[in-house]
């Protein structure tokens, strides 16, 4: 799997991602046919089990997969990482009917699905929600808006989370929604440092009918739902940042041993090697972690804190591999003639989503205090 992975990297993915993160920049465009792409290779769809669709891997397969396909293009292995979380409420919460009937068209490598958890006034607060979800008969009415939501506007479902009442975290409901359902509509993609190629903008409901079917969970059970995909979405992020940075390294390293200064290279200087080995050293840490959690939760074994610790320190990681990376190539490394930079700029952004870094400081104070 590792092997497949690596030469998908290298072939299809490496020499189109500058180009295609620059175009993404101007244009909003959206790379839908590396996602197809990587569909077909049936790495969409990856720690699910067969009998849905899915490839049946270990939770630590699918994140070294993430890690590889991030070491030389982020916003693709960000975009497996968010369609895996919005597969989760389904395949855990769901009835049998509804994985039956659900699950294959989404893990068909086909279909792409987007998270719609965070509102303006309610990122790390999600009780807070305040777009809402009306019963009517047998459909609910939903009606607010979502706010930075990867793949919207081209997603072909969105994993809703909605409130059905007004009793605080105990009134989120989950649902999903078809991209073609009335009424959904989207706002113009936001401006970003990096990562361009992964579209973010705001997801409107305006009297978005959903049949109760598509309600997943009982009602009120969203919030739960929610902060147990995101402990998994947590390690989705550890993994990419590791392999974010674990590109910056390489990249930084390679430039080192061939450029050459008073007449010998680089890296023979003992304070520059040093520079490099802390790189090494901080990746290998944040691959332990993420590793870690992910074999407690193949296991079965609680791990919402080893998830929140790796989210920690493989972004925090990233960002401090990848200033590195662009001191060690010196003015090369603020050009845009080397992909460090936009390294940078990706990083930046792992230490904010699926939880800022100081909330996983207050789960992880949480669980080890006992509150």
């Amino acid at each position: 799997m590792i092997d497949l992975v690596r030469e998908i990297t290298e072939k299809e993915l490496r020499p189109r991602a500058d180009a295609s993160e620059a175009a993404a920049e101007k244009s909003d465009a959206f790379p839908r046919d590396v996602f197809r792409m990587l569909g077909q290779a049936g790495l969409m769809s990856l720690p699910y089990p067969e009998e849905f669709g899915g490839a049946g891997q270990p939770f630590e397969v699918y994140l070294q997969v993430l890690e590889e396909l991030s070491s030389a293009w982020m916003a693709a292995g960000l975009g497996i990482s968010v369609h895996t979380l919005t597969c989760y409420p389904v395949f855990t919460y769901g009835t049998d009917e509804q994985k039956a009937d659900l699950l294959p068209d989404m893990l068909s490598g086909e279909t792409l699905g987007a998270y719609a958890l965070s509102e303006t006034q309610a990122g790390s607060d999600i009780a807070s929600m305040t777009t809402r979800a009306r019963r009517d008969g047998d459909d609910y009415v939903i009606n607010g808006k979502k706010a930075w939501i990867s793949h919207a506007g081209h997603a072909d479902f969105y994993t809703t989370f909605a409130r059905t009442s007004d009793d605080g975290g105990r009134g989120v409901s989950c649902f999903i929604v078809p991209a073609d359902t009335p009424g959904l509509s989207f706002g113009a993609p936001e401006r970003k440092m990096g990562l361009h190629g992964d579209t973010v903008r705001e997801v409107i409901y305006e009297d978005v009918r959903v049949p109760a079917s598509r309600r997943i969970g009982e009602e009120g059970q969203g919030v739960p739902i929610a902060l147990a995909g995101l402990d998994s979405g947590r390690l989705g992020i550890a993994a990419g940042a590791t392999g974010l940075a674990q590109g910056a390294l390489d990249l930084a390293a390679l430039y080192a041993v061939e450029r050459e200064q008073f007449g010998r290279p680089i890296a023979s200087n003992q304070g520059l090697a040093f520079v490099i080995a802390d790189m090494a050293a901080a990746i290998g840490a944040a691959r332990a972690t993420y590793v870690h959690a992910a074999r407690l939760r193949d296991a079965g074994r609680p791990f919402s804190k080893e998830a929140a610790i790796a989210k920690l320190v493989a972004t925090d990681a990233a960002m401090k591999v990848t200033t590195d990376a662009v001191q060690v190539l010196g003015g090369a490394g603020y050009t845009q003639d080397f992909p460090v930079e936009r390294y940078f700029r990706e990083a930046k952004v792992t230490q904010i989503f699926e939880g800022t870094n100081q909330i996983q400081r207050l789960v992880i104070s949480r669980h080890v205090l006992g509150r």
